[in-house]
């Protein structure tokens, strides 16, 4: 973790959080209960903030510093609102093309998607906040600086998401294996959103479930799935192939 994009101790991170710091998330000590840890939580759960319980040995990991049981990493980037960012896109006369990740939880994935997005010309990458990669040190990096290029906004839920794509006219289409339709035989030339699952189970059934269709990738080797980013750039290529 870049270390200014870190901040340790509770204290300052409740104060981070009230000031409006774009705290991605906070890994609290497994087993901390003091008055002040409990008023961070407190504070995050009413900023909705991102957490996770973790062993005193990662947080000693992050930092060497007096951490009183408490880490957050501070994103490098601003998150966008949705619904502003669609209304934005239809506004300016673009064919819309969304991507939806659907917890994708490690970070040099993310960021080698949002590579691929931003040289395939996607309008913007919706996350969920909870279970999904930070955006860090890594996630920079493998991005190649792509994350400061491209809007990328946090949902509470995909499925909100997704109801708030179709509302506005936009199809979804899953990357999954639980078809028979081929990623080939579907329309991308036309407004839509293309939802990637997570690395070890793909996209969630209940996701499965509300979007307008579903597609999968041809395999022919004995190997079951693809790494979540190189299926994500096919799925991509094909939308740049089928608009082009």
């Amino acid at each position: 973790m870049e270390k200014e994009h870190q901040i340790f101790g509770i204290r300052a991170i409740i104060e981070a959080i009230q000031a409006g710091a774009t705290v991605d998330k906070v890994y609290i000590q497994k087993e901390a209960s003091s008055e002040l840890m409990k008023d961070l939580m407190k504070v995050m759960k009413r900023g909705n903030i991102n957490f996770s319980y973790v062993p005193v040995e990662k947080l000693n990991r992050l930092t060497p510093n007096n951490h009183q049981g408490a880490v957050a990493t501070i994103s490098p980037i601003s998150f966008f609102d949705l619904e502003t960012l669609i209304e934005s896109v239809i506004e300016n006369g673009k064919k819309p093309l969304f991507l939806i990740l659907d917890q994708i939880s490690d970070a040099r994935n993310f960021g080698a998607i949002i590579r691929t997005a931003e040289c395939t010309g996607v309008n913007g990458i919706i996350v969920q906040k909870a279970g999904s990669a930070p955006v860090n040190g890594d996630t920079v990096k493998t991005s190649a600086g792509a994350v400061f290029n491209i809007p990328i906004c946090k949902v509470e839920h995909i499925k909100d998401a997704i109801f708030l794509l179709q509302a506005s006219g936009i199809k979804t289409v899953a990357a999954t294996e639980k078809t028979d339709k081929n990623i080939y035989d579907i329309s991308l030339n036309e407004p839509v959103a293309i939802i990637m699952g997570s690395e070890d189970r793909g996209v969630n059934p209940s996701v499965l479930k509300i979007v307008d269709e579903k597609a999968k990738l041809p395999m022919f080797g004995t190997i079951g799935s693809l790494n979540v980013s190189v299926a994500c750039g096919a799925f991509l290529y094909e939308a740049v192939r089928q608009r082009n």
